[in-house]
């Protein structure tokens, strides 16, 4: 029989496959999905980091075989392409709940920490490279030997982690080196015997699986390490202050739970020959902090690695104290951390940020069925910051997309604007020398923006008339609106006549780069 705790957590992830309705960053479809649809069905877009080599298709090729098993048995509807993939996913993160409960010896309040942490309940079930790094940092760490036993099973997860995400290895730096110190085995011997062997077989696996599928001989780790830390193309996409994982980061990422955890966290350093797991941990979450807080670009979503080890201190701390404090107050306590989580976890998963998908099943229902005045299909231009929402794998039509690209500049010696800062310099500009406007049908059938820029681009917008608008966030930028707006373009066999087009300024060449993948 299943394990009750086993299918509490089954069902939390699973549940959460459904309540969870919102964007959260790029990479959860366009380093997974997108990548993925394209290696079974043979069309979609691949980006700048694929082309170069710097990830690993071990991920994208698991989701890549669901999709292909989903194609034979002619189940390969959109509905179960996005379902499908969240589902492997969260019975992965669900197994790496039970480890956690069975690391932290079966302790109750280890339940509720990982149960009710805002930031798991919001990534767990995402297909993020982050969310599998997490997964297998537990269940490596629930085998790891703190007990003095010679078991070396939780290098292999470790392994798979590293090669998916070169970072991974950061965090086990202290671990491992305590596991050599620990080791009645020469440390020789188990580099050898050991880290070496277990890491030339995973290694010769993803290894072989990327190079067969890039076309060359392809090292993805190194190749990850050059363009994002000596090269430091990661800058590209935003940088913060080297204190930013202290005093935003790490925060915001534990929510309520930072209390626990720096009430664990000062115990531990008062009594370390007392709580010398704790100690280590924390050992590996400081040098995590610092290594990541070296690198210009950080994220949020980069500190899930290290989450459930805070969420583990947490949760042995409060062990601890709830033997000596009265029930009501240990009642007290679980409620302000229930509540504490639940309010988060509610609001960003299911109401912030959620045009830019709720969008997407209108859109598959146009590639679909649209024909236009000369029996044409559907092409879609979205004229938003790049990546905002998912692409083929969430529309599974061959149909023409175009949407504003990013691409980082590899050459330092020029100044560079990626399209899409080049666009919001000054739209107009770049719709007349982008998009053709002869014939009409060659102009593109839909256009997909947040409403905050219908202002900027109101002439071009005059060739097109309000579709269909999707809410998408409380809050609002300059670039990002509170709704996503469908524009569909005048049908000039209506009653309605259709406004002029605005010419392309002479010298000014169209350029018609949005047919669709081949």
């Amino acid at each position: 029989m299943l394990d009750k705790v086993l299918l509490f957590f089954a069902a939390l992830r699973v549940a959460s496959v459904f309540i969870v309705r919102t964007w959260y960053v790029p990479d959860e479809y366009w380093q997974s999905l997108e990548v993925a649809h394209r290696l079974a069905f043979g069309y979609g877009h691949l980006t700048w980091e694929w082309t170069y080599g710097i990830r690993s298709y071990v991920y994208p090729s698991m989701i890549a075989g669901l999709y292909k098993l989903l194609e034979l048995v002619k189940f390969d509807c959109v509905e179960l392409l996005v379902l499908l993939p969240r589902l492997l996913q969260a019975l992965l993160s669900a197994y790496s709940d039970y480890r956690f409960y069975v690391w932290s010896k079966k302790s109750k309040w280890s339940i509720f920490m990982i149960a009710t942490s805002w930031f798991w309940f919001y990534t767990a079930s995402r297909t993020l490279s982050n969310t599998l790094e997490a997964s297998l940092m537990v269940i490596a760490l629930s085998f790891f030997p703190w007990t003095g036993s010679e078991c070396t099973v939780f290098l292999w997860p470790v392994a798979i982690s590293v090669f998916v995400r070169p970072t991974s290895a950061i965090a086990w730096v202290p671990l491992c080196l305590y596991h050599m110190k620990k080791s009645s085995h020469p440390v020789w011997e188990l580099l050898l015997k050991r880290y070496l062997v277990i890491g030339f077989v995973v290694g010769t696996f993803a290894v072989a699986v990327d190079s067969f599928i890039h076309g060359s001989l392809l090292l993805s780790p190194y190749e990850f390490l050059r363009f994002n830390v000596l090269k430091g193309i990661g800058s590209f996409y935003g940088e913060h202050p080297w204190y930013w994982y202290v005093n935003v980061g790490l925060p915001t990422v534990l929510g309520i739970s930072t209390l626990p955890f720096l009430l664990a966290a000062v115990e531990t350093l008062r009594h370390r020959q007392v709580y010398k797991e704790r100690a280590i941990l924390l050992t590996s979450v400081l040098f995590t902090l610092v290594v990541y807080s070296m690198l210009p670009h950080k994220e949020f979503r980069f500190l899930l690695q290290i989450l459930p080890i805070c969420l583990y201190v947490s949760a042995d701390f409060l062990s601890r104290w709830s033997r000596k404090a009265s029930g009501k107050l240990v009642w007290f306590a679980a409620l302000v951390l229930l509540v504490g989580n639940a309010i988060p976890a509610g609001y960003l998963s299911f109401t912030h940020q959620r045009g830019t998908l709720d969008v997407m099943s209108s859109l598959q229902n146009i590639a679909r069925n649209y024909q236009d005045e000369n029996g044409h299909a559907a092409k879609f231009l979205f004229l938003m910051p790049c990546h905002s929402t998912p692409f083929y794998s969430h529309i599974h039509h061959n149909t023409t997309m175009r949407f504003l690209r990013c691409e980082p500049t590899f050459h330092e010696d020029r100044i560079y604007i990626d399209e899409a800062e080049t666009f919001y310099k000054d739209p107009t500009s770049w719709l007349r020398r982008s998009i053709p406007v002869h014939p009409r049908s060659a102009m593109p059938s839909h256009v997909i923006a947040f409403d905050s820029l219908e202002p900027e681009i109101k002439d071009f917008l005059g060739n097109y008339e309000k579709y269909e608008t999707f809410f998408h966030s409380d809050y609002t930028t300059d670039r990002i609106g509170g709704n996503v707006v469908v524009y569909e373009r005048y049908n000039p066999s209506k009653s309605t006549p259709a406004p002029s087009i605005p010419q392309v300024e002479e010298n000014d060449q169209p350029i018609n780069n949005d047919e669709p993948e081949p």
